[in-house]
């Protein structure tokens, strides 16, 4: 659920296209983002954006039940790499300048990990983790800060979900908006009973055949 609002309400996140509760793989729940248009490059709002939305799920939990678990674990690894990818590859760090530090190196389909080089010293690898950290830090504050503004609504879209356990776009736009969702299609309704002392015969039961004689031709 924090993954989804947080997203939604950012200017540069992919637009939400649907939620669920139901389980999937690992995961207890899902939030899929879809971009409106393909995209070759990235910027460094988007990415920002991008990690804000990953620690949406662990900011939920510390705002909701001011406890931790384990099931955010996935979206740490991602947030993770892709802030450290922010600094060492792509040179969005503005203490670091633009420049490359390390080069990976390996066959992950051999089985094998990437192996980094370090091109740099111990002083730089010490501000390269601090960057990383910065970063992290500044998009967890973020999120929780808009899960914090939104609580209502997210308990609103919680209890939405608890019924449909699904949420597709225009639903999941309109509690954003305040609205209420599309009702929910109901089950077409069962036949009224027959009156007492009377047996309706059923429409697909088959007309009686009587048996016919079959007359075996005799000598002439």
């Amino acid at each position: 659920m924090g993954h989804a609002i947080v997203g939604e309400s950012l200017e540069h996140s992919d637009p939400v296209h649907k939620l669920s509760i139901l389980p999937r793989g690992m995961a207890l729940g899902y939030t899929i983002s879809l971009p409106t248009e393909d995209r070759y490059n990235v910027s460094r709002s988007y990415l920002e954006d991008k990690i804000a939305e990953l620690l949406g799920g662990r900011v939920a939990e510390e705002v909701v039940y001011t406890e931790i678990t384990t099931g955010a674990s996935n979206d740490l690894d991602r947030a993770t790499d892709m802030a450290r990818a922010m600094v060492c590859e792509y040179g969005m760090s503005e203490r670091l300048g633009p420049l490359r530090f390390g080069r990976r190196h390996g066959n992950p389909f051999l089985g094998r990990d990437f192996m980094e080089d370090r091109d740099y010293s111990e002083e730089v690898a010490q501000a390269i983790d601090e960057e990383v950290r910065g970063i992290v830090d500044r998009q967890y504050q973020r999120a929780k800060q808009l899960l914090l503004e939104k609580r209502d609504l997210m308990d609103r879209i919680v209890e939405v979900l608890m019924i449909r356990e699904t949420l597709e776009r225009d639903d999941f736009v309109a509690l954003m908006e305040g609205r209420e969702p599309s009702p929910i299609d109901e089950p077409p309704a069962a036949p009224p009973p027959a009156p007492s002392g009377e047996q309706k015969e059923p429409d697909n039961k088959r007309p009686r055949v009587e048996p016919r004689l079959r007359v075996e031709p005799g000598p002439a």
